[in-house]
């Protein structure tokens, strides 16, 4: 009976231990995600200026930088987790906004994602290697998307990408929409080399020449638009 017991012991044990290996945690990286955009026939133009787009995303523990480009512009949110702080800098034609953000502003940027579910089906695509399930995400205002993500990579930073903290998984393609265009976001990337501190340097020296806001001047300015 002892002798059942202990190999019993020993399978769960080397079961878990195989299943904590094939997951591979990504606390410091890259990830490249190229940008398609899905139009009809009365937006083309709209279609090539978001041709070449992408989104980098950079982590180091719970630091996260966020780099959104088009042919419109560019987006780079930095992110402190564990602080809370961060900010927002925008660059579109002769528009150059620093945006400071505090914990409460994250909150509230974030507050659309509140409640937001996952429902995971069968159907499964192989993106960059990784294996990954299709699952639909409802939103709380009833709308809904689809993404695919792999449970073979785990983050240790679950705050960068607020949409899909509560994804059992990492995204690795997913749908968004941007007025009447369905935008579409393809993993291209991911590495799991280091990240240069520099990276996340949040002195605003770095932004000289940008127009320094706070996050609610930035709705105020948005809204008299």
């Amino acid at each position: 009976m002892r002798t059942r017991t202990y190999l019993g012991i020993t399978l769960i044990g080397t079961m878990l231990s195989v299943g904590t290996m094939a997951q591979k945690i990504l606390s410091e990286g890259t990830l490249v995600y190229d940008v398609t955009v899905q139009t009809g026939a009365k937006e083309p133009q709209m279609a090539d200026m978001f041709d070449g787009a992408s989104t980098t995303i950079l982590l180091k523990g719970s630091q996260s930088r966020t780099e959104m480009k088009s042919a419109l512009g560019s987006t780079i949110t930095m992110m402190d987790a564990k602080s809370g702080t961060g900010f927002v800098v925008k660059e579109y034609g002769q528009q150059k906004l620093l945006i400071t953000m505090s914990q409460a502003d994250w909150t509230d940027l974030f507050k659309k994602y509140n409640g937001i579910s996952f429902t995971t089906t069968n159907e499964t695509k192989t993106i960059l290697g990784y294996t990954c399930k299709k699952a639909i995400g409802k939103m709380p205002d009833g709308s809904s998307f689809v993404v695919y993500y792999t449970t073979e990579i785990s983050t240790e930073n679950k705050d960068f990408d607020y949409q899909f903290k509560s994804l059992p998984g990492l995204a690795l393609e997913y749908e968004s929409s941007v007025g009447n265009l369905k935008v579409r976001y393809t993993a291209s990337k991911i590495s799991f080399d280091p990240v240069p501190a520099q990276k996340f340097d949040m002195q605003k020296a770095s932004y000289r020449g940008y127009r320094e806001m706070t996050y609610q001047e930035s709705i105020k300015l948005k809204g008299s638009k």
